[in-house]
């Protein structure tokens, strides 16, 4: 699509964490305890009133650690290549300083975000960015405009967006009278002097401020996403969605004064070893290094099994090839690891063997880098819900202990309250009710970030407890 860079809905699947189907695999708890009597006994403990919205005040961002030739080889990758696989003929950014306006309806937590992205932008990435001002009359457009509107209006445009960047138009209904022209090919841009993000303002505040962080991110620089890329929000595999210290150095090397608009991916090359050297003496020095790509069938078949369409089996089928493409290729990176989540999201509730064996073993390849402790975290979450199902509270604490970290460090609320939700009820097995009643409590407050209404902060808290085997309280 040559209208925009797409935040598209199917790679939200990382975002809706589903458990439920994992634990319903096993018909049974400890002496035959139905796994739904939880929901009844648990009722008490649900709060009349949600404690108020929590929100994550200030980010612990870790510089790359990759070798620079590496960064380097991404980095053309990135600038010089679409989504869809057509190749950007020269870089483009902003010359001079960015502004930025808001229009439509944002929230007070999308406005703290937004502000603090900004900052980060200025202090991380070294961009001049700023609030505009005099946006009304005759005043110039804004460099970035983020425009809020209705979930609904968004994708009846764009059916496949969750959200999305477009060049040279500043409005919606600018947009809606150049999309797929001329005007808003990212393959005609030189330079960038207009950008417009689209977001939908009735979704969750993390869901916002995902989207605020990739799409700013995409009318800056980078439009394309690379799924071989462990620590980037610029990955289809949405694991990551808050701008990393690897996201950080590419925007940094794409506003150096090394660089400049109109320049070709040769000329850019040649540049890029003495620029990173500069920007990240920690990586080294080299050429970058070609990475290899990756192929096309591999790709259709993870498309395939995260869609929203096609049966479920055909799904399934999908998820299993790209498995067995990822072994032949003999990877052992994230693409295959990304590979058996995807198996062992769609056997939840269909083969519970198949699964959990699926999440173990990419478990372990996320384990193994430091960079991946986040997806680990998304592989903990299914196992540790599995745990709570079989009654086993001690390795369902000991399995959202050991995540809890990496989650609070990639401000991930809605992964941060689901485990919450999963150790208190694991504490509640054990007796540790005014335990369990506080790591509730701390929860309910990620979730209502994560979430967004109270009807899902509530829905979720009932399905967790409905996991859990039936134990009843004096």
């Amino acid at each position: 699509m040559n209208a925009c860079a797409l935040k598209r809905v199917s790679k939200l699947i990382v975002g809706a964490i589903t458990i439920l189907g994992l634990a319903s695999c096993a018909t049974e708890g400890p002496q035959g305890a139905d796994l739904s009597a939880g929901v009844a006994s648990r009722q008490q403990i649900l709060p009349t009133d949600l404690p108020p919205m929590k929100a994550f005040a200030s980010s612990r961002i870790e510089p790359s650690t990759r070798p620079n030739s590496q960064v380097a080889g991404d980095f053309l990758d990135l600038a010089f290549d679409l989504e869809s696989g057509r190749s950007l003929p020269v870089l483009s950014r902003f010359e001079g300083p960015v502004t930025l306006a808001v229009r439509g309806p944002a929230s007070a937590a999308t406005e703290a975000d937004l502000d603090r992205l900004m900052s980060r932008l200025r202090d991380e990435a070294g961009i001049d960015i700023r609030r505009a001002t005099g946006t009304g009359g005759g005043a110039a457009p804004a460099s970035i405009t983020v425009e809020v509107i209705r979930k609904q209006e968004l994708q009846r445009l764009v059916p496949h967006a969750a959200c999305f960047v477009a060049p040279n138009v500043s409005s919606w209904d600018e947009y809606r009278l150049s999309r797929r022209t001329a005007k808003t090919d990212w393959t005609r841009l030189t330079t960038r002097e207009r950008m417009a993000v689209f977001l939908p303002g009735d979704v969750s505040p993390q869901e916002i401020r995902d989207c605020l962080h990739e799409e700013i991110a995409q009318a800056l620089g980078p439009v394309n996403d690379l799924y071989r890329l462990p620590d980037s929000v610029f990955n289809d595999d949405n694991f990551h969605t808050v701008l990393t210290g690897f996201d950080m150095l590419i925007l940094r090397a794409y506003y150096a004064p090394e660089l400049a608009s109109g320049m070709t991916r040769e000329e850019v090359a040649a540049r890029l070893p003495a620029l990173l050297a500069r920007l990240n003496p920690a990586g080294g020095t080299g050429a970058p290094n070609p990475r290899t790509t990756t192929p096309v069938a591999w790709k259709d078949s993870i498309e395939t099994a995260l869609s929203g369409g096609g049966t479920s089996a055909a799904r399934r089928e999908a998820a299993l090839r790209a498995v067995d493409l990822a072994r032949s290729y003999q990877w052992d990176d994230t693409r295959l690891a990304f590979s058996l989540f995807a198996l062992g999201r769609l056997q939840l509730g269909v083969n519970s063997d198949i699964a959990l064996a699926a999440f173990r073993e990419a478990e372990a390849i996320y384990e193994a880098e430091p960079a991946t402790r986040l997806q680990a975290a998304h592989m903990g979450v299914q196992l540790a819900a599995h745990a709570l199902s079989m009654g086993n509270a001690e390795t369902a604490i000991r399995i959202t202990d050991s995540h809890l970290p990496a989650v609070m460090h990639a401000e991930n609320a809605a992964l941060l309250a689901t485990l919450l939700m999963i150790k208190a009820e694991a504490l509640d097995i054990q007796g540790r009710d005014a335990e369990a009643q506080l790591v509730r409590l701390d929860s309910l407050g990620w979730a209502r970030y994560g979430f967004g209404s109270d009807a899902e902060v509530e829905a979720r808290l009932h399905e967790i407890a409905a996991i859990a085997p039936g134990h009843h309280r004096s």
